[in-house]
C-alpha cells in the first residue's frame, strides 16, 4: 500500500503507472465510490483523490464544474478523508494522494491535516496552489508524518527552481505537460518531451506526466517520451458529466478507456526499452 515501494514494484517489472484524478463527491457520493472501485479494478496503479475546492486555480471547466457540483452535495475535507477511511476498511490497496488547494490545509494547521490524512490511510498530497518557495513547512511536517510531497514541474519551470522542485518530492513528480489548466486536449506539446528529458537528467525519482492526457496515444506517446506513467482525470470525468442523473450508466466506458491507458503505459515503456 506504501508509495514508494508500489512504484518500485511496477518500475522493477517494467509497467507503466496509471493515476486517474477523480473529485469526491461528483455527480454524488455514491457514484464516486463506485467510480473509484471501477478504476482500480481496470488498470490504475494509484489514486489521486481530489478534495473538492470552491477556487480550484489549476483546473479547467471540466474540473470546475466537477467541484462546484460536489460542494452542492455537501462534501467536505472531513467527509473526503472519513471515506478514505471507509475504502480503506473496504480492502481498497492502491495508494492514495490526496489533492488539496493550501486554503484548506491552512485553515485546519498543514501538521493536523496531514496528520489526518496518514489516520485515513492516504500516502502523499498534492497542493496545486503552494510553490516550492513557501513549502518548507509542508515539507518538514510531511517528514515527520510520513506523507510525501508532490511537486510539480512545467514547461517553463527553469534552472534553480527545477532542482529544487525534483529534490522535495518525495514520491513521484507531477509534470505538468503544458501551459494552462487541467482538461482533456487532442494533443500534446513537444515542450513535453524536452521537459521530461530536463528532469530525467537531474534527478531518477518516477516522473507521472499529467495536464491533457485523454487518450492512449497520449499515455504511448509520453510513457515513451520517458515518463514512467500518466495521470489522467477530466477524460474521466468528461464521460461521466453527460449522464449526470445516470453516471453509473458510463462505467463500462470508462473502465475501457482506463484499460487502454494502462495498457497504452505498458507499450510505451516497453517501446522505450527496445530502442
Amino acid at each position: 500500500m506504501d508509495l514508494k515501494p508500489k512504484i518500485e514494484q511496477l518500475r522493477q517489472s517494467g509497467k507503466g503507472i496509471h493515476m486517474p484524478h477523480i473529485y469526491y463527491g461528483d455527480p454524488n457520493t455514491d457514484f464516486s465510490e463506485q467510480l473509484i472501485w471501477t478504476l482500480a479494478e481496470n488498470g490504475a496503479d494509484l489514486l489521486e483523490f481530489g478534495i473538492p475546492f470552491s477556487d480550484p486555480t489549476a483546473d479547467g471547466p471540466t474540473f470546475i464544474a466537477a467541484c462546484e457540483r460536489a460542494l452542492s452535495n455537501g462534501v467536505t475535507p472531513a467527509k473526503c478523508l472519513d471515506v478514505i477511511h471507509k475504502l480503506r476498511l473496504g480492502g481498497f490497496n492502491l495508494p492514495i494522494i490526496v489533492t488539496s488547494y493550501y486554503n484548506i490545509l491552512y485553515v485546519a494547521g498543514v501538521e493536523k491535516f496531514l496528520e489526518k490524512i496518514k489516520e485515513a490511510g492516504g500516502q502523499g498530497i498534492i497542493i496545486p496552489n503552494l510553490p516550492i518557495e513557501e513549502a518548507d513547512t509542508l515539507t518538514d511536517v510531511a517528514k515527520n508524518t510520513g506523507i510525501h510531497p508532490i511537486f510539480q514541474v512545467t514547461p517553463t519551470t527553469t534552472g534553480v527552481r527545477l532542482k529544487k522542485i525534483c529534490d522535495a518530492s518525495t514520491g513521484f513528480i507531477y509534470l505538468i505537460n503544458v501551459e494552462g489548466v487541467t482538461g482533456a486536449r487532442d494533443k500534446l506539446n513537444n515542450s513535453t518531451l524536452k521537459l521530461v528529458e530536463k528532469v530525467r537528467n537531474l534527478t531518477d525519482t518516477p516522473i507521472l506526466a499529467g495536464f491533457g492526457v485523454s487518450s492512449p496515444e497520449h499515455a504511448k506517446y509520453l510513457t515513451l517520451a520517458g515518463a514512467d506513467g500518466v495521470i489522467v482525470g477530466s477524460a474521466y470525468a468528461g464521460i461521466y458529466e453527460k449522464q449526470l442523473d445516470t453516471p453509473e450508466n458510463t462505467l463500462k466506458e470508462i473502465s475501457k478507456l482506463s484499460h487502454k491507458i494502462k495498457q497504452a503505459c505498458n507499450e510505451g515503456l516497453l517501446a522505450r526499452k527496445s530502442l
